[in-house]
């Protein structure tokens, strides 16, 4: 019984990082993005080449060009020439 209960605990802790959106940038120079999660706003800032993974349960985020895009957890946002895209 215990070891089901760990096997279930580690696939339990293991999807939930899955479901994290994630995002590079892929530019020389560092780059922000504003998340909104409920009611919380944050900026993520981004240094060269720094991938991050954040919004496990959906948010909004807003891109550096000012673009709003609503998120739900699994998407990727790459950063490339100041421009962001989620894929």
């Amino acid at each position: 019984m215990w070891k089901s209960l760990i096997a279930v605990s580690v696939l339990l802790s293991v999807s939930g990082s899955a479901l994290a959106a994630s995002a590079v940038n892929n530019d020389s120079d560092p780059r922000t993005l504003i998340v909104t999660e409920g009611s919380s706003k944050r900026e993520l800032t981004l240094g060269p080449g720094e991938t991050v993974e954040f919004c496990p349960s959906g948010c909004f985020v807003t891109m550096p060009n000012g673009d709003l895009e609503a998120l739900t957890g699994s998407e990727t946002v790459e950063i490339s020439g100041g421009v962001a895209r989620v894929k």
